[in-house]
């Protein structure tokens, strides 16, 4: 009981502390003054320009067109959920059973 009270005293301490920010801020009105830049965008040249794929033009290549869809392999199909269920359905019934049920379990 001790310890939370010394704690509680040390956080209300701690936050009057806070309140007052350190120091006093004045009633003086000051004027806020954004600085100026006299400098203005002006057009100039440009950068030279470079590949960003790295070495010279024939590091890159790129072709046009169209490949046949048979290029690309088999087309997989999937069952259908109605064909997977009837299946599950099926493997349960042929599943085989437990040949002793106890009736009574626990003490």
């Amino acid at each position: 009981m001790k310890i939370a009270l010394i704690g509680l005293c040390v956080l209300c301490a701690a936050t009057a502390v806070g309140q007052t920010g350190g120091g006093v801020l004045s009633n003086q009105v000051t004027v806020f003054q954004i600085p100026d830049h006299p400098q203005h965008a002006e057009p100039h040249a440009m950068a030279t320009e470079h590949s960003i794929v790295g070495g010279g033009a024939q590091t890159y290549t790129s072709e046009h067109g169209e490949r046949p869809l048979w290029e690309f392999g088999p087309v997989s199909v999937e069952p259908s959920l109605g064909d997977v269920a009837r299946a599950y359905r099926k493997e349960k019934l042929t599943a085989k059973k437990a040949e002793i049920v106890f009736e009574k379990q626990g003490s």
